[in-house]
C-alpha cells in the first residue's frame, strides 16, 4: 500500500454513538433502498456536520417499527470534533424521534458487534379491555388476563444454551449461521396496566423475542402449558412458537461489553 494511502488510514478515528430513536416512522434500523430508515437519517445527519459521506455500522439491528433506548453505532471520521459537538451537532441536524446520548472516540481496534457481550431488550405489553391512544405506538394491547406467575415459569425454560430453532420464521433461515444462542436472562413482571418482558442473551435471532412473546401471552391466557411450552423449544421447529407479536411493543434497551463504553473512550484522539 502506498504511504500516503497508510497515511490517510491513521488519520481516520473510529466514533462510537448511543442513540435513542422512535421506530414508528421508519423501516427498521438498516439501509434500504427508497424507503426510509434510522441508519440513512444519521448518515445524512453526519454529511452536514462533518461534510463527509460516512457509513455507520449498528451493534444490533431493529425492525420496522421496534424502538431503541440504547443501541450503539459506529463511523470512521477523518474530521475531528469534540465529543460534544458531535452529540450536539447531529442532534441539531437528526428528526425529533431519533437522539444521539452520548460519543466515544475508541481504538481502531473496538468493533461494537463482536466485542458486545450481550444486548437486552423489552416488550411492552398493554393489559387492559380498554384501548389506549397514547400507547398504541409503544405496546401490544392484551385484553385478556395474563397470568404471571406462569409466564415466568416458561421463561425459566429460556435461560441457557438452547437451539431456538422454534422461535424463528421459515424465510429467516438462510441467513442465520447458527440457531444457539444464550439466554442470560428473561422474564416477566407487572408495572400496573403493562406487563413488561425483558430479555438478556448473547445475540437473537431474528423476531425472536417477538415469536417468544407470542407464545408466552399464550401461556398467560391459559390456551398452552408451560409443558406446551417446553416442547415447541425442544421440537426447534421454525414456526412453531408465536403467533409474532407487533413490532411497537419491543424495544432494544442496552448493548454490552466487557467493560462501559466511557472506558473504552480515548480522549487523545
Amino acid at each position: 500500500m502506498p504511504a500516503f494511502q497508510e497515511n490517510l488510514k491513521s488519520d481516520l478515528i473510529k466514533v462510537v454513538l448511543v442513540l435513542e430513536y422512535e421506530g414508528t416512522n421508519y423501516c427498521g434500523f438498516q439501509f434500504q433502498d427508497n424507503v426510509k430508515t434510522v441508519q440513512d437519517e444519521i448518515e445524512k445527519a453526519l454529511l452536514k456536520l462533518t461534510g463527509e459521506k460516512l457509513r455507520v455500522i449498528s451493534a444490533s439491528r431493529t425492525d420496522s417499527g421496534v424502538h431503541a433506548r440504547g443501541q450503539v453505532v459506529c463511523y470512521r471520521t477523518a474530521k475531528r470534533l469534540e465529543k460534544e459537538r458531535i452529540v450536539q451537532g447531529l442532534n441539531y441536524y437528526l428528526p425529533q424521534d431519533i437522539a444521539v446520548l452520548a460519543a466515544y472516540k475508541v481504538d481502531s481496534g473496538f468493533n461494537i458487534q463482536k466485542d458486545a457481550v450481550s444486548r437486552e431488550y423489552k416488550y411492552l405489553i398493554w393489559q387492559n379491555r380498554t384501548r389506549s391512544p397514547l400507547q398504541r405506538a409503544f405496546a401490544h394491547q392484551v385484553m385478556g388476563d395474563l397470568d404471571i406467575a406462569v409466564m415466568n415459569q416458561a421463561c425459566e425454560l429460556l435461560v441457557g444454551e438452547h437451539d431456538l430453532s422454534s422461535f424463528i420464521t421459515d424465510y429467516s433461515q438462510s441467513i442465520i449461521k447458527s440457531t444457539v444462542k444464550t439466554v442470560i436472562s428473561a422474564g416477566v413482571e407487572k408495572e400496573g396496566f403493562s406487563v413488561v418482558f425483558n430479555i438478556a442473551a448473547n445475540a437473537f435471532l431474528p423476531h425472536q423475542v417477538r415469536n417468544t412473546v407470542g407464545a408466552l401471552i399464550r401461556v398467560g391466557l391459559g390456551k398452552i402449558t408451560v409443558n406446551d411450552f417446553r416442547s415447541l423449544m425442544e421440537a426447534r421447529k421454525p414456526g412453531l412458537a408465536g403467533p409474532t407479536v407487533p413490532a411497537q411493543g419491543l424495544y432494544l434497551m442496552k448493548v454490552n461489553y466487557p467493560r462501559p463504553l466511557g472506558e473504552y473512550d480515548d480522549e487523545d484522539l
